[in-house]
């Protein structure tokens, strides 16, 4: 006997001529007539008769979008779906950061605020809010670029020619929609605008040196130019804030490049009292820019002049269970707090480089690993030829770390012995990131992407910097500015020269902020070199 149905169909019965007004629109703005064409066929047509009578079938919607401006419709389904998706995404992530990360640390007092203040609301609407409007501008530009490029347009071009020649621009629709990007400014000008600012403009100047290079500006380049050359200025400004202007230096950073010292910062002896202080790392780096101050002075050892009272300057005095003890052969004060037991600075900076690769090959060797899973199809076809790129990865990205690390450090031993104790005393903690950020040469191939990471926080930190000390004052909404700039940058660049916007998700989101679009858009130089990400990007 065939089973019987739990709801067995009804007599088909006539199509309702008319939807209630509320149905129809809740309909037309959630969801779009293929998507209810879907979830008729597998859900309503499985639910109880009464369900399947008030339903409406789905050329009846069809229709209903059909009848209605579809584009408009299609730009707030977008958008209330982004503003649902980013709200249920930061309060997971609140979820997990209170609940997991922030697992036995002290709960911090949190201030009850109005839903309508809450971060993440706002947040939230700002993003659906820039794709409604971007998408309603790109779509009213492109049209009137369309209507005033036609012949019933020409009294008007002619009595405004300057004004006819940028509305009818090939670059006008994508100018105009940027400013879209204002509503940002519906999130607090807090940190998290203030790094969207400043990744949208390293972008645009990314896709427009790649712009540039497409079209010939850079063809005679020599062999050694690349992105790793902003690595220097970038390394120097950052370990110059880090011990001067550690409150304008990113914290993550600062606490990858302290637990990745192993032999230039001391830490407690696991025999030492704990009764007695020792000072932190932070003490130590904070040390450091006290002695850059006084001018470099020497060490006078205890060990040699017991009966000296003031072995060390009242502002100093924190770190002498470091140096007491240090080898009476030091000549420095800086040297005798960086490595105490060992009296040649060369011999320190060997140590360091055995002793820091090992860890933060591991470390890479990890990080690589799981960005390739991925691609695990590449290693079971060939896996001899992927394990051999992984490997020079891992041994190109930990050399140049550890170089970068140890050659920072090391060059405050260098420059001590080198320099006059008068010659640029706090300018040197500048020269020697410098030095350090050379080491960007050995990643110069691959390392774009981790050369302009530090070129975002070295901007975030130098107008940290410059705003502390007063060299400038900042503009209030100019991080809305700089958006906007960056996002127009980046919009032009992709209607002029798709190519040049290197990543294909990157190009889909384009694609979408502007019209539902998620076809990647290249131009013909693009598809004779296949795709410019697969060749080396430096």
């Amino acid at each position: 006997m065939a089973s019987a149905k739990p709801y067995p169909s009804p007599p088909p019965s006539p199509v309702p001529s008319r939807v209630d007004p509320i149905l129809r629109n809740v309909l037309r703005y959630t969801i779009s007539a293929r998507e209810y064409k879907t979830l008729h066929d597998y859900l309503i047509t499985r639910s109880p008769p009464a369900l399947r009578k008030r339903a409406p079938p789905p050329a009846q919607v069809d229709s209903i979008a059909r009848a209605s401006d579809n584009a408009n419709a299609a730009a707030i389904r977008a958008s209330l779906r982004v503003f649902i998706a980013s709200q249920t995404g930061l309060q997971i992530w609140d979820l997990i950061t209170t609940r997991i990360f922030d697992r036995g640390r002290p709960q911090k007092n949190k201030f009850k605020t109005s839903i309508f203040r809450s971060p993440n609301l706002r947040l939230s609407l700002s993003v659906s809010l820039i794709l409604f409007l971007h998408r309603l501008l790109f779509r009213f530009l492109t049209r009137l670029r369309r209507n005033l490029a036609s012949k019933d347009a020409d009294p008007f071009r002619q009595r405004n020619p300057r004004v006819a020649r940028a509305l009818t621009s090939r670059l006008a629709p994508a100018a105009g929609a940027s400013l879209a990007g204002f509503a940002l400014g519906v999130y607090p000008a807090d940190q998290l605008r203030l790094t969207i600012a400043i990744y949208f403009a390293t972008r645009a100047a990314e896709y427009a040196y790649n712009s540039f290079e497409n079209d010939g500006w850079f063809r005679n380049k020599p062999w050694w130019w690349g992105s790793w050359m902003m690595m220097p200025l970038a390394t120097g400004q950052l370990l110059h804030a880090f011990v001067f202007d550690r409150d304008c230096f990113p914290k993550a950073y600062g606490d990858f490049i302290l637990s990745h010292t192993p032999n230039y910062l001391q830490r407690r002896p696991p025999a030492y009292p704990p009764s007695l202080p020792w000072p932190e790392p932070n003490t130590v780096v904070d040390s450091l820019a006290t002695i850059s101050r006084l001018n470099w002075p020497p060490f006078i050892s205890p060990m040699l002049f017991p009966n000296n009272p003031t072995p060390l300057p009242s502002t100093l005095t924190s770190i002498s269970p470091i140096t007491s003890p240090a080898h009476p052969s030091i000549a420095y004060l800086s040297c005798a707090l960086l490595h105490p037991s060992n009296p040649s600075c060369s011999k320190t900076f060997l140590t360091y480089v055995l002793t820091a690769f090992p860890p933060l090959a591991k470390f890479f060797t990890l990080i690589f690993a799981l960005f390739s899973l991925p691609r695990y199809k590449s290693y079971l076809s060939s896996p001899f030829k992927e394990f051999n790129v992984l490997a020079k990865r891992v041994l190109r990205m930990t050399s140049f770390i550890t170089m970068a690390i140890g050659t920072s450090w090391g060059s405050i031993c260098f420059f001590a012995n080198t320099f006059p104790r008068q010659f640029l005393p706090t300018q040197r903690w500048f020269l020697g990131g410098f030095l350090g950020g050379l080491w960007g040469f050995l990643e110069r191939k691959g390392g774009r992407s981790n050369f302009l990471y530090s070129v975002r926080l070295s901007i975030d930190s130098m107008w940290k910097v410059g705003k502390k000390r007063g060299w400038w004052n900042g503009i209030k909404g100019g991080d809305l500015g700089v958006f906007v700039m960056g996002l127009m940058v980046i919009n032009m660049i992709y209607e002029r020269d798709a190519s040049a916007v290197q990543g294909s998700i990157v190009r889909r989101g384009l694609g979408f902020l502007r019209d539902g679009g998620h076809a990647n858009r290249t131009t013909g130089r693009m598809e004779e070199k296949s795709d410019r990400e697969k060749r080396p990007m430096n």
